[in-house]
């Protein structure tokens, strides 16, 4: 019997890639493909994006398994390169690298390399995490432009803190100081993720990162990627292994957390945090089994869950499909459930979940 799955609909990718393009027409694509493309498969998601212009990285040895994978479009490295000695592997395999601080730049002056590598030069306009404050911007930019180790094209880019709340002006404020200090340097811009491109048009810029709305995902505030036209990539299921009956007032589950207040059937499913589940997970949390929406009950194991089904539960049977998330039922309502984000259950599926790829 199959059981913890997670099916990957390539066609809804390739939907949502579409989705992109008609939200931000007039910039390039700069696919997120890190933490194993969102739980999504770092390979096999990049070898299905073919209208991305580029793939973007948070690790080295990402951005080299791409290249194992036979990907060579640009590949650009989001939090740069951490020792000095990984400059030539950049160079080799055509690897371009965010600059966010002072080691970072030195290291490329003083680099003894066979040809320039190409920079993103990155400002930190108010997310406070990586990036040169401005005041240092003219000054980094100056010798970027002057060190022949870098290429004389120098992108510039930034990041937004509170992109996906329409309600808070920091994200306005960004934008401005971004396009204030860039003001009159031809280089290409790079300031959205995914809820920037949704939800601000006018830091759209020359390219756009989009991450988690390509895997059919909500950027936004209480919002699901339905409400912008994205289909769900992954569907996460598993199936029925056990159908049992619990007396009134049972206690179930580890630390007997839940107790039935009348008589009742519970379903197990193979299903828990060893396959990336979230343990905290809240009962009520719902799961689909034919159709019908049932709620979880006691707690999380590290293999199984258990599902109230009610006292007429006999038409769920042992092998039966259950769904934990997917079109039917939404990964940001899961999340919510577990007091958690979407990326945090994508990016948590673990190695023993079997992957089927699907168009």
């Amino acid at each position: 019997m199959r059981l913890a799955t997670a099916e990957i609909n390539l066609t809804a990718l390739a939907h949502n890639l579409a989705q992109v393009k008609r939200f931000a027409p007039n910039s390039k694509i700069m696919a997120v493909l890190k933490a194993n493309a969102y739980g999504h498969g770092l390979v096999k998601i990049a070898q299905h994006l073919n209208g991305a212009d580029a793939f973007a990285v948070a690790r080295i040895d990402e951005a080299l398994a791409l290249r194992a994978g036979g990907l060579t479009k640009p590949i650009v490295l989001l939090e740069g390169f951490f020792n000095k000695a990984d400059l030539p592997i950049l160079l080799a395999n055509n690897f371009q690298t965010i600059v966010h601080d002072e080691n970072q730049l030195s290291a490329i002056e003083s680099a003894k390399l066979d040809a320039p590598i190409t920079c993103w030069l990155k400002i930190n306009t108010g997310m406070h995490r990586l990036g040169i404050a401005p005041e240092q911007f003219d000054a980094f930019y100056s010798r970027l432009k002057a060190t022949p180790n870098a290429k004389s094209t120098i992108n510039l880019m930034t990041h937004f803190s509170c992109a996906d709340d329409t309600n808070n002006t920091k994200t306005s404020q960004q934008i401005s100081m971004f396009d204030t200090l860039v003001s009159g340097i031809n280089q290409a811009h790079c300031l959205s993720n995914s809820a920037g491109i949704i939800a601000w048009p006018t830091g759209h810029g020359d390219w756009v990162r989009p991450g988690l709305m390509l895997y059919g995902v909500s950027p936004m505030e209480n919002c699901t990627g339905e409400q912008h036209q994205l289909k769900p990539v992954m569907r996460l299921t598993t199936k029925v292994i056990a159908v049992r009956d619990v007396a009134a007032h049972e206690r179930v589950g580890y630390g007997g957390r839940w107790q039935s207040d009348e008589p009742t059937k519970l379903a197990v499913v193979a299903m828990g945090y060893g396959d990336g589940y979230p343990r905290h997970a809240k009962e009520g949390t719902p799961v689909m089994i034919a159709g019908q929406r049932y709620g979880i009950v006691g707690s999380v194991s590290m293999d199984m869950i258990s599902i109230d089904i009610g006292s007429n539960g006999n038409n769920v049977k042992v092998g039966d499909e259950v769904i934990m998330w997917g079109p039917e039922l939404p990964v940001e309502e899961i999340a919510e459930c577990a007091d958690t984000i979407p990326y945090e259950l994508l990016c948590n599926i673990t190695p023993r979940v079997s992957y089927e790829y699907q168009r």
